[in-house]
């Protein structure tokens, strides 16, 4: 079921989480941190529909669910708990200590002056609206009546296939970082050999999951939030921004594209 007032609760907590955190990167000069906000957003905006989502009783044709099971609403919020908070440790970790990425002093320098005011809805606001459609299947799952049912079985499948391909290439990724005698080198190992970017199709993988779990629950109408997701991924902020600039920085990079799938895996080309 689609509920406007659910659906605006999260827009308020997801506005309030981006200012605070504007506020920190005002302090510390660095917008990056919007990075780590990232998935978490996705984590509190699916709090605030759980907080909202009324108990349904089977008697008035809603469900509730049997003692000792798991409805789809307690599913949802632990998949998405798993996701985001794995995800922004990672990027937090990563990037602990580092200067402001190179996206955003593009960014700085394109708004300056002003661009600490300007941050506030160029940056953080912007990830905050998108954050908010996006998570349209997440509102969709969570206050859905109905049981669970195969399709919600597929969508954690999926999750489930997109969790291990984001997850294992980041650690795939960072192992090979560490090694001094990847320096220049192209990663081309692991889940590395079959997809260019593992993480991107692992995080598409986790979005249509939790649509095919919403659509489940009778939200079809979701399907903005994954598509908005997979275009990010494909065509704006994932592949199509990080291969414009990867080919100077990796010289073997031009071969590795030409034997290596973009996005969806697949058998390396001859």
């Amino acid at each position: 079921m689609f509920d406007l007032s659910a659906w605006l609760s999260g827009l308020a907590v997801l506005l309030g989480a981006a200012f605070l955190t504007w506020v920190v990167s005002v302090v510390k000069r660095n917008v990056a941190i919007v990075d780590s906000l990232w998935s978490v957003m996705f984590l509190l905006a699916a709090l605030a529909y759980f907080r909202v989502a009324p108990a349904w009783d089977a008697a008035s044709a809603l469900h509730v669910a049997a003692p000792g099971t798991v409805e789809r609403r307690e599913l949802v919020l632990v998949l998405v708990a798993i996701w985001a908070l794995r995800l922004a440790v990672y990027i937090t970790a990563r990037n602990w200590g580092q200067e402001e990425d190179l996206r955003y002093q593009a960014i700085r320098r394109r708004n300056d002056p002003g661009f600490t005011f300007k941050s506030l809805y160029l940056v953080f606001g912007l990830q905050a609206l998108l954050a908010w459609v996006i998570s349209l299947p997440l509102l969709g799952a969570i206050l859905g009546p109905r049981p669970l049912g195969p399709l919600d079985y597929a969508g954690a499948a999926l999750w489930l296939v997109g969790l291990v391909f984001e997850a294992g290439g980041d650690w795939q990724l960072s192992r090979f970082k560490k090694d001094p005698a990847s320096k220049g080198q192209v990663m081309d190992r692991g889940f590395w050999r079959y997809t260019r970017h593992p993480n991107y199709f692992g995080d598409f993988c986790v979005w249509w999951g939790f649509y095919l779990i919403a659509a489940s629950a009778g939200a079809w109408w979701s399907f903005p939030g994954p598509v908005i997701m997979s275009v990010l991924l494909m065509r704006v902020s994932g592949v199509t921004l990080l291969e414009k600039s990867i080919g100077k920085r990796r010289p073997g990079y031009a071969e590795y594209v030409r034997s290596t799938n973009a996005f969806f895996p697949g058998p390396r080309k001859a």
